[in-house]
């Protein structure tokens, strides 16, 4: 592990707590290996601070900081070890909890220390004196030993309500003994901003002491309090990647780091770093195994998605319109979606994207507009389905002719019941291609896979990239208006080539003839892009 050589300046700190506090979040089970893979991310995203866990009190976390030593090359970051203030009526200088997190090798140490007089006596089951001596010994110990300290002062917004003169003496304790930071913590995320912003002013004029602010999201509210907070001198910030954290979360990294840069003007990554939040967010997702947030503020697949047509036709004239940043400056990307709302420019727009410029042809995009508005009628949803849609673009821009690489004469999907209860399904297709007469059987998990596989077996012999095609993903949705077993039926397919990934959407009165709708459209457009002729 090296050490951070071109941070951004001292005078603001970007923590990232992901590896510990957001590691507590139900469904997320890190392994040390993961917990690297997180922390090079965040230091190439440029947090001044990883907080790597609790060395001495988890194995792993002792692992991690272990590894860390020989396998973590940080350039922006420094390491930090988590713990918490020596034991009632100890020394820190013989405290084996805080030996571990000298052992750990982290230049920073940040302890947790109760500041609500309540936890203290029933908590600690100490009394108030003691625990400002706990809070005095631990900083002056580390250090000693040469260590950074920040102090989280655990239920501190709660405990200054309830006894604003003994959650104040823990943050002088804190501050008198040489703590770097003071962090105010809203542990159990109940505050809301004007109070945040409120007492942090207090807190700064009565102690002096460098204020940080750690919020959890339980009113919704973690960014906006961190931002409260900024507001009010605070000069640390501490977040987790994607607002991961315990019940729902911590204040997001990436929303907060992004107001910081583009609304504040404060420089608090290196150059070009914020250019890479969309990526970053969205490995930081896949390496803990969550879907990335669609609807997630800057980084989210939706950020900056626009449906209404009254949006595009602004956005047609000037996309800052309907966009409060330009979404390349945080490395997303603007789309425009088609659905029964759009118009014109909807479609214009949408056109253009996809490579047809239909600025010229208002009776072509009004014919585009009026036949998405019918499908979409019956069922069909484009927004989720861009090849769909492409193809449907491309009919009208060939004077409303279907783009076919084969002509289907009958497709037929029979499932059957064996021995102890196994099913089988099979499907035949009959169809023509390139002149040829081609009746082709699958056997499938079900019976869209042997559909799919019989269409294959058809195909493949004439058209050979389909051996790379591949479907990823199948949604199946009964739609609203109709009940039970007579309901329509939406499908949507997801295709991959092994070089890029595009969704088609069938509809019909049964679940197999929309899936067949849906794997027409997907082999159709896969043989698009392979750049085959029908």
């Amino acid at each position: 592990m090296t050490e951070a050589n071109s941070r951004p300046h001292d005078g603001f700190h970007v923590f990232d707590t992901t590896l510990r506090d957001g590691a507590q979040r139900e469904g997320i089970n890190l392994t040390v290996a993961d917990k690297l893979a997180i922390a090079r991310h965040l230091d190439e995203f440029g947090v001044g601070f990883i907080e790597g866990g609790w060395p001495g009190a988890n194995p792993r976390d002792t692992e991690f900081f272990a590894r860390a030593q020989a396998e973590l090359e940080l350039k922006n970051a420094q390491l930090v070890a988590f713990g918490a203030t020596r034991r009632a009526g100890g020394k820190a200088a013989e405290d084996p909890q805080l030996a571990a997190l000298v052992a750990s090798g982290a230049p920073v140490v940040t302890l947790v220390a109760k500041s609500h007089d309540r936890h203290v006596e029933l908590a600690l089951r100490t009394t108030l004196e003691e625990n400002l001596e706990m809070v005095r010994d631990s900083v002056e110990f580390l250090r000693s030993q040469g260590r950074r300290v920040f102090i989280d002062c655990e239920h501190f917004f709660d405990g200054y309500r309830a006894n604003p003169e003994y959650a104040l003496a823990v943050v002088k304790a804190a501050h008198g003994a040489g703590a770097d930071v003071v962090v105010l913590c809203d542990t159990n995320g109940g505050m809301l901003p004007s109070g945040v912003r409120e007492i942090v002013e207090t807190v700064l004029a009565e102690t002096g002491a460098r204020l940080g602010i750690h919020a959890q999201d339980d009113t919704g509210c973690a960014v906006a309090n961190t931002l409260a907070a900024v507001d009010a001198g605070a000069t640390h910030v501490q977040c987790t990647a994607n607002g991961y954290g315990e019940r729902v979360g911590n204040a997001n990294l990436f929303p907060v780091t992004a107001a910081l840069e583009l609304k504040y003007d404060r420089r608090v990554l290196p150059a070009g770093s914020l250019a890479e939040m969309t990526r970053i967010s969205h490995a930081i997702a896949e390496v803990v195994n969550l879907t990335p947030s669609t609807h997630q503020p800057y980084v989210g697949f939706s950020a900056f998605a626009h449906k209404a047509g009254l949006h595009a036709s602004a956005i047609k004239v000037d996309p800052d319109l309907y966009q409060h940043i330009d979404p390349e400056l945080v490395g997303n990307t603007m789309r425009m979606l088609v659905s029964d709302m759009a118009g014109r420019a909807s479609i214009e727009l949408k056109g253009k994207e996809l490579g047809y410029d239909l600025t010229g042809d208002r009776d072509l995009a009004g014919r585009v507009v009026a036949r998405v508005k019918a499908q979409e009628n019956l069922g069909y949803t484009y927004e989720a389905a861009d090849a769909s849609f492409e193809l449907l673009l491309r009919d009208e821009v060939n004077g409303g002719e279907r783009l076919r690489f084969f002509e289907l004469e009958s497709w037929r999907s029979i499932s059957e019941q064996g021995p102890e209860g196994r099913a089988g399904n099979e499907a035949t297709v009959k169809l023509w291609a390139r002149g040829e007469r081609k009746v082709a059987t699958g056997e499938g998990n079900g019976p869209v896979d042997a559909l799919d596989k019989a269409l294959r077996a058809a195909l493949e012999p004439i058209f050979p990239p389909l051996a790379k095609l591949e479907l990823v993903d199948y949604k199946v949705r009964i739609l609203e208006g109709q009940h039970g077993t007579g309901s329509k039926t939406r499908v949507l397919i997801e295709s991959t080539d092994g070089t890029g990934t595009w969704s088609t959407v069938g509809v019909a009165d049964n679940v197999i003839a929309a899936s067949w709708v849906a794997l027409e459209d997907a082999y159709t457009y896969g043989l698009l892009r392979a750049d085959q002729q029908p």
